[in-house]
């Protein structure tokens, strides 16, 4: 009888112990969400350095550098001289918006609609364009060295003394583009479409695509 008594004491104090070193645990993890990678976009208009981003925002020199964009929506916005260096604007909304001399070195603008964009000056240098949208943007003087730019839809793009060195464009369709006066060099141009497009002085040119 003795020992059942002690046997049962002793489960009961385990017990208590137990349930007294998870409780601490247990108000960790309430206080302390599990992080997880996701790709979902932000929501509501983001303020950053004093812009309000949102269609129509008016935000030259803007500082944007390394910040979370994705699905952003700045259609229209003035966004001239802005700093967005490695900025992640995936699925961002740019239609006519104004991002002449801005800098987008690293910027990732994969799957973008940058229809109608002004980006005249631009730097470009290393930024993902993968599968965008960027029919009839201006992007005269431009800097797209070492872009990936692959199947991305851009008729009628205006890219008027722009500079394309060591860039991915395979599978871009630049039906009826205004090449004239660009450079390019070393470019992966596989599967590119040049139908219609105007090359006058362009140096390296596909004319025979």
């Amino acid at each position: 009888m003795l020992r059942t008594i002690l046997t049962l004491c002793f489960s009961a104090l385990a017990t208590t112990a137990l349930a007294e070193t998870a409780s601490p645990l247990k108000d960790a993890n309430a206080s302390f969400p599990v992080i997880v990678d996701t790709d979902d976009p932000q929501e509501g208009p983001l303020i950053i350095d004093g812009c309000t981003l949102e269609p129509g925002a008016d935000c030259p020199g803007v500082d944007l550098s390394h910040t979370d964009l994705r699905g952003v929506a700045l259609n229209g916005a003035n966004l001239r001289g802005a700093k967005l260096t490695r900025a992640n604007l995936y699925l961002s909304v740019l239609k006519g918006a104004d991002l002449s001399g801005a800098d987008l070195r690293g910027a990732i603008l994969t799957k973008a609609q940058m229809q109608g964009m002004k980006a005249r000056g631009a730097d470009f240098t290393g930024a993902n364009l993968d599968y965008s949208r960027l029919a009839s943007a201006e992007l005269h003087g431009a800097n797209l060295t070492a872009v990936s730019w692959e199947g991305s839809w851009a008729p009628k793009i205006r890219l008027v003394g722009a500079t394309i060195r060591a860039a991915n464009l395979q599978e871009t369709k630049f039906y009826n583009a205004d090449l004239a006066d660009a450079t390019m060099e070393d470019n992966n141009i596989r599967f590119a479409i040049w139908e219609g497009a105007h090359m006058e002085n362009c140096t390296g040119c596909p004319f025979d695509w």
